[in-house]
């Protein structure tokens, strides 16, 4: 059933965002609600390693387990979203929304500002069923239905557990324009323009792969993202004027980019095919986002769990100067010696990882660029296995190692580390409910509709004509001729990489495949990656399969959120047609 506007809907919903995590910059909220016209102001603070720190917090207190930097946020800013009459929609709720309402409600009466506050909670299913040992959080990706009917009740501030990032505007669009289940294509619009807007100031030139075409001084302090939404679900993305930042095709495609996969982009409320995403200049820092198609949701939802997996110690130890190698070789085996080999009675950690990163530059002028940075990392089940026993392995060899031994830092006694995986549920299995400003608990039903995900053929016939054949070559950084955005999606990775001329993207769509993904990623070379093809926005994104062991929380690689994966690979020469060049 596709519901009505009401009579007084505006033709453009303006919604904000004022945080891409938790940490973020905390002014952002108070900037975003003072610089310029807003309808409605969101905010992600939920991160897979977010819930990971909310469980540990909710371990020690049963109460906790929300965001505490949106509350203190909220302590200036509900008075300026109350006089601007601007809604607030943010997932900080984490694993306790109902605790977060409720003390929004508690600083609303202190402060004396009248706002109607609900929530939207079903996402936590910890107890619901077994989901094996050590499982400290386990939520499924709710959609932002639950959200419009919170704010079609009257609702000024929604908090919410684990929703869809994107579902923190697509709940505000849908209930502002009076969409319902079937307007998959508006509803589309609005989810592409939510990932967009997730991540903050990442739209806005924020982590951006050509950063250096433009003025330093813009990217000081960029502003905050902003989505102009029409009710066909096209939308503009800019942010409030004068401040810092760009808004240009290449921001938004990096964007639009990071974090996905496959041409389906799904989610609990609609699939959105970012193959039919169209990009165009709309004025100075404004792009226009058209074209979208919707498909039915797929019938089950992600569930995201934590766990703690074990417990990891890390040393850093500094080479210098000369005999680089054999110093670092020297170290492994002592340290190795001290830990055992098992048929003593030492018996070393489960798992011993050495990483050198030559960071050393012959006859430097300082002692920190002649130096080196051996990396020793251990996990085991046990702390003790971590802890004192390699302590004290380093530290005891302080006077009988390698010339000018230190390390970065004492070794500690090891922390714990957690594992993330995903699991899928039955959407009909959740029961995703919203919270209304009267307390009344509404049930949201599952689209009727679903339609089970499917991969996207690579389009061929949308493929660009191939470079003429014979052209002078070089060796040359791939990041000469096309932009990237990486991320982590629990242990996968995904690599955007995109042109930014016609000529480029001749080049990519034909030349930059699997294999020679593989051979500039040589830590892919054994894993499976796939290439998808989105010819509108003359890009490739790859997927790399366990790239990064179990997660971010895991720490079980030098950048274990992939996010300079891509930087990487823009570095990594290729031979490039002089034409490009």
């Amino acid at each position: 059933m596709t519901h009505s506007p009401a009579p007084e809907a505006e033709p453009v919903l303006r919604v904000g965002n004022a945080s891409g995590f938790y940490g973020d910059r905390f002014d952002a909220l108070r900037e975003m609600l003072t610089g310029g016209p807003l309808d409605v102001l969101t905010g992600d603070y939920l991160a897979e390693l977010t819930l990971l720190i909310l469980g540990k917090d909710r371990r020690r207190d049963p109460a906790a387990g929300y965001a505490k930097t949106f509350l203190r946020q909220l302590e200036e800013g509900l008075g300026l979203a109350h006089e601007r009459g601007v809604k607030i929609v943010a997932n900080a709720g984490g694993l306790a929304p109902a605790g977060l309402a409720a003390a929004v409600r508690a600083l609303a009466e202190r402060v004396g500002v009248p706002v109607r506050v609900a929530h939207v909670e079903g996402d936590d299913l910890l107890g619901r069923r077994s989901w094996g040992d050590g499982v400290l959080t386990a939520n499924a990706y709710l959609g932002g239905a639950g959200i419009a009917a919170c704010l079609r009740a009257g609702a000024d501030i929604v908090v919410t557990g684990r929703v869809t990032d994107a579902a923190l505007v697509t709940g505000p669009a849908a209930a502002h324009f009076g969409w319902g289940p079937d307007d998959l294509d508006a509803l589309a619009g609005a989810m592409v323009a939510g990932h967009v807007l997730e991540c903050g100031t990442q739209a806005t030139g924020g982590n951006y792969a050509f950063f250096t075409d433009h003025d330093p001084r813009l990217l000081r302090r960029p502003g905050f993202p902003l989505a102009e939404i029409r009710a066909d679900g096209s939308a503009v993305i800019t942010k409030h004027p004068g401040t810092g930042g760009v808004v240009d095709l290449g921001t938004v495609t990096a964007q639009l980019l990071y974090e996905t996969g496959g041409a389906r982009y799904a989610g609990p409320d609609v699939t959105a095919r970012l193959d039919t995403v169209r990009l165009t200049p709309d004025g100075p820092d404004r792009v226009r986002i058209s074209g979208v198609r919707g498909e039915p949701p797929p019938p089950t939802l992600k569930v995201g769990l934590n766990r703690i997996g074990g417990w990891r110690n890390e040393v850093v130890f500094v080479l210098t100067g000369l005999d680089i190698e054999a110093k670092a070789e020297l170290v492994r085996e002592q340290v190795a010696d001290a830990l055992g080999n098992g048929d003593g009675p030492n018996t070393p950690p489960a798992e011993v990882r050495w990483e050198l990163a030559r960071t050393d530059h012959p006859d430097a002028p300082t002692e920190e660029t002649a130096s080196a940075l051996l990396r020793l990392v251990v996990r085991d089940p046990d702390p003790d296995a971590v802890g004192r026993a390699v302590s004290g392995a380093v530290v005891e060899l302080a006077l009988g190692s390698y010339p000018g031994f230190h390390v970065t830092a004492p070794p500690g006694k090891g922390s714990p580390y957690g594992v993330f995986e995903s699991a899928y549920v039955d959407a009909t299995e959740v029961e995703h409910l919203a919270v209304l400003p009267d307390g009344e608990r509404v049930s949201v039903p599952t689209p009727a509709r679903t339609r089970p995900l499917e991969s996207v053929p690579e389009p061929v016939d949308d493929l660009p004509a191939p470079l003429p054949t014979g052209l002078a070559t070089l060796p040359a950084p791939l990041g000469l001729i096309a932009g990237a955005r990486s991320g982590d999606k629990g242990g996968d990775a995904n690599v955007g990489v995109w042109a930014r001329s016609e000529g480029a993207w001749r080049w990519l769509a034909h030349e930059l495949t699997v294999d020679l993904f593989r051979r500039l990623v040589p830590e892919s070379a054994e894993l499976t990656v796939v290439r998808h093809v989105l010819p509108h926005l003359r890009a490739l994104n790859f997927t790399v399969g366990g790239l990064l062991g179990e997660g971010v929380a895991a720490q079980a690689r030098f950048d274990p959120q992939a996010k300079a994966l891509g930087e990487w690979l823009r570095g990594r020469y290729a031979d490039l047609p002089e034409v490009l060049l």
